[in-house]
C-alpha cells in the first residue's frame, strides 16, 4: 500500500487530475463500443470547433474545403478532411500555433518516429498526464496495478538515460521501477542487469522487443536462473512471432504487446486473451485507412491519429507512418474497444561492435536528434563487424563539422568501428516506399 500511495502521490504532484482520470478510464474499459464511440464523437466535435476558431492552419483548411465545423459530427465524417503529414506541419509551423497558446501549459517535444528524422511538436500538460493514465490502464490488461515493481530495458524514448542520476533515482524510487539501458548491452552490462533483476525482483519487465529478446538469449545461452515475473510488456517495435516465443519461454510468462504514439495520442494494448491490441478511444481517434484515405473496418492500412485533448497542438488525421491490421471481431475479455490484430512493419536493427557490445539502433536516432541540423535524412549501415557506413542527405544548413560531433558520440560506444560518412542525394527506399534508418548487414 505504501508503494501504491507513493506512486499515486508522485503523479498527483505533476497533475492533480491524474488519479481521478485513471480511475475513470479504468472503469471505461468495460463500456460498450457504442458508448465509447459516442463519447469520442462528443469530444471530437469540441476539438473541431476549437481548431476552427483558434488554429489558423485548420481555419484555412475548412475555408478552402467550404466546410463548417458543425458538419464534422462523428468519426466517419473525418474522411471529409485531408490527411496531415509531418512535412505539412513543418511547412506551416507558425499556423499550427493556437491563438491562446501563451495561456497554456505544455511541453515541447522531439520525436524520431519510424524514419528517425527529428520532428518537433507541442504536448499540453494535461494530455501528457492523461497519456500516463491510459498507459497504466493498458498495463492493467496484463494484471499490472499502480506501484507494482517494473524494470525498463529500453532507450531514450522510454526516458532511459535522459536525466541526471539524482532525478533518475528519485523517479525510480517514487514509481518503484529500475531503468536499464538497451544502448549498453555488453557481457559486463548484461551480468550487471541480471544482478539488478534478481535483487530487485520485478513483477513486470518492459522495453523494446529486440532488447528484451537479446536479454532472453543471454539468459538462455548461459543457463542463468532468474526470479519469476508476471509478465513482459513490449513496445516501440514490431514483436515478431519468434521473439514472442523465445521471451515467453525464457521468462516463463506471457508477453503483452503495446503501441503508443504521443504526438498523435493513439495507444493500443494487448490483454490476457491475446486476441489483439485494444485501441484506446478516450484520448484520441485511431483510423485505419486505405491508400485513398477511406476508413477500414477490416484489413491492413495506414494508421491516422486525431488528438482529442492536445489543445496546444491538435493533430487531425495525422499520418503516423505506421501500418496497422484492424479486425472486426470482439475480444473475449469483454472490453468494448476495437482491436488491432497487430502493428505491421515497425522494427529497428541492433548493431554489433568489435568489442562485443550490442548497440540498439535507436542510439543513432538520438545522436542525430542532437547533431542533425541540416540533415534531411540518414541511414546507418553496418557492412562488417568493424565497418559502419553512414549515408547523409544534406540540406542548405548542413555543416560538415557536425560529423566530428557525431563521430565523438559513436566513439563513446565503440572505438574500434571504422566509421565512413557518405553525402548522397537520396536514401534508397524499400519496396514499400519507406527507408530503414538502421540496417545490420552482418550475416549473423
Amino acid at each position: 500500500m505504501f508503494r501504491r500511495g507513493l506512486f499515486i502521490f508522485a503523479h498527483q504532484i505533476g497533475d492533480y487530475r491524474f488519479y481521478s482520470s485513471y480511475k475513470k478510464y479504468e472503469k471505461n474499459q468495460w463500456r460498450t463500443n457504442s458508448e465509447l464511440r459516442a463519447g469520442q464523437d462528443v469530444q471530437l466535435r469540441r476539438m473541431i470547433n476549437y481548431v476552427y476558431n483558434n488554429v489558423p492552419y485548420y481555419h484555412k483548411v475548412f475555408k478552402g474545403l467550404d466546410i463548417m465545423p458543425g458538419e464534422i459530427k462523428n468519426v466517419s465524417d473525418l474522411e471529409r478532411l485531408p490527411i496531415l503529414t509531418k512535412d505539412i506541419i513543418k511547412r506551416n509551423w507558425e499556423d499550427f500555433k493556437p491563438k491562446n497558446l501563451k495561456s497554456m501549459k505544455y511541453y515541447e517535444i522531439s520525436t524520431g518516429g519510424s524514419t528517425g528524422t527529428p520532428f518537433r511538436y507541442r504536448l499540453s500538460k494535461y494530455d501528457r498526464f492523461l497519456s500516463g493514465a491510459m498507459l497504466y490502464r493498458g498495463w492493467g490488461y496484463a494484471g499490472y496495478q499502480l506501484g507494482d515493481k517494473m524494470i525498463f530495458l529500453a532507450g531514450s524514448s522510454l526516458d532511459i538515460g535522459s536525466k541526471s542520476i539524482i532525478i533518475k533515482r528519485a523517479h525510480e524510487i517514487s514509481r518503484n521501477i529500475r531503468k536499464l539501458s538497451s544502448f549498453d548491452m555488453s557481457i559486463c552490462d548484461l551480468q550487471k542487469y541480471i544482478q539488478i533483476f534478481n535483487s530487485f525482483r520485478p513483477k513486470y519487465l518492459r522495453g523494446y522487443a529486440s532488447s528484451i529478446n537479446f536479454f532472453a538469449n543471454y539468459i538462455k545461452e548461459n543457463n542463468i536462473k532468474i526470479e519469476p515475473i508476471s509478465g513482459v510488456l513490449t513496445t516501440a517495435e514490431k514483436l515478431l512471432p519468434n521473439m514472442r516465443e523465445n521471451i515467453e519461454n525464457t521468462f516463463g510468462c506471457d508477453i503483452y504487446d503495446g503501441y503508443g504514439l504521443n504526438d498523435g495520442g493513439v495507444g493500443a494494448y494487448e490483454c490476457s486473451e491475446h486476441s489483439g491490441l485494444h485501441i484506446d478511444m478516450e484520448r484520441s481517434i485511431m483510423e485505419i485507412v486505405d491508400k485513398k484515405g477511406h476508413q477500414m473496418e477490416d484489413g491492413v492500412g495506414s494508421i491516422l491519429a486525431t488528438s482529442l485533448y492536445n489543445y496546444a497542438m491538435p493533430f487531425i488525421r495525422y499520418e503516423t507512418g505506421d501500418l496497422g491490421h484492424i479486425i472486426p471481431t470482439n475480444c473475449g475479455c469483454g472490453r468494448g474497444s476495437r482491436l488491432l490484430k497487430e502493428i505491421v512493419g515497425r522494427s529497428v536493427d541492433v548493431l554489433v561492435t568489435p568489442e562485443g557490445k550490442s548497440i540498439h539502433g535507436w542510439f543513432f536516432l538520438y545522436i542525430f536528434w542532437e547533431y542533425g541540423k541540416g540533415i534531411k535524412e540518414y541511414q546507418v549501415v553496418q557492412e562488417k563487424l568493424d565497418k559502419v557506413v553512414i549515408e547523409i542527405v544534406p540540406e542548405d544548413k548542413f555543416d560538415e563539422r557536425q560529423l566530428d560531433e557525431i563521430m565523438k558520440a559513436i566513439r563513446k560506444r565503440s572505438s574500434s568501428w571504422n566509421i565512413e560518412f557518405k553525402l548522397v542525394d537520396k536514401i534508397k527506399r524499400t519496396s514499400g516506399g519507406k527507408y530503414k534508418f538502421i540496417v545490420n548487414g552482418l550475416d549473423l
